[in-house]
């Protein structure tokens, strides 16, 4: 295991974990996607870090966010939010050379939860089981275990509760690179046994990538960017960095909330 490497990410996962759980804060009806990605700009650089994702060729932007039928890659333009909404935040922090990853979604609303309309507790449904469904494949990531491991907890999850795992969007390894091997899909298309086994030191970004619809997703707004799904409906994304160890999975990236 590099202790450097781990070290930094660390720091660099405990960076993005408190500039997120701003973002989530900030988000309310009248805040455009423009102006959180500003946002996430100005807190990753105040804390000495740098936007990850504005290391990736001809990216220009701070965070990826995805709104309604938007499921990953979307570019932050002058929309603005409105009641109802789930938007989701893909952010990753720079750090000294190595990267971390996370996102989360959640639905834009001032409402009392004793007020929500029917169609609103089916949407705070949908986005539980994404939540449920990512913390189910980190339990998986375990010395000895392997990737098929994560993705079949996953997909068991999502499946069971009537939604759909994105087939052509997966978790992976990060660290040096944003994305690096291993793949780590969502959904279980071959043996557990052919599938990479995990190691101690590890890091890796499991993602819940999900649709309410169906699992076809297709590119919109012409930017080679933006991926929502192809039948309309909404879509959900929830992502952590992982450290895997030989006590068991450890969050390098989470909010305050989270509990593995």
């Amino acid at each position: 295991m590099d202790a450097k490497k781990i070290e930094t990410m660390k720091a660099a996962g405990a960076i993005l974990g408190e500039v997120l759980e701003s973002l989530l804060r900030y988000v309310k009806p009248g805040v455009s996607e423009i102006e959180i990605d500003q946002l996430a700009e100005k807190l990753i650089r105040a804390r000495g870090a740098e936007p990850g994702f504005k290391k990736v060729p001809s990216y220009k932007h701070t965070i990826c966010i995805s709104t309604n039928d938007v499921v990953v890659h979307g570019v932050p333009t002058k929309k603005v939010l409105k009641e109802g909404d789930i938007v989701g935040i893909d952010c990753g922090v720079f750090l000294d050379g190595y990267h971390t990853d996370m996102a989360e979604t959640l639905r834009v609303s001032t409402i009392d939860n004793r007020q929500l309309t029917i169609d609103q507790k089916k949407i705070d449904k949908f986005l539980e089981t994404g939540k449920r469904a990512l913390f189910a494949g980190i339990k998986e990531a375990r010395v000895g275990n392997r990737v098929g491991h994560i993705s079949r907890a996953i997909q068991t999850v999502i499946e069971s509760a009537g939604y759909s795992v994105v087939r052509s969007l997966v978790g992976h390894g990060v660290g040096r690179e944003l994305h690096e091997a291993p793949e780590i899909p969502g959904y279980l298309s071959t043996s557990i046994g052919q599938t990479p086994i995990l190691k101690s030191g590890m890091t890796i970004a499991i993602e819940a990538i999900y649709n309410m619809g169906k699992h076809n997703v297709v590119y919109t707004r012409g930017d080679d960017w933006t991926i929502a799904t192809e039948d309309g409906s909404l879509s959900g994304l929830y992502e952590r960095t992982v450290l895997i160890t030989e006590n068991g999975p450890e969050l390098l990236t989470k909010l305050s909330t989270d509990k593995i």
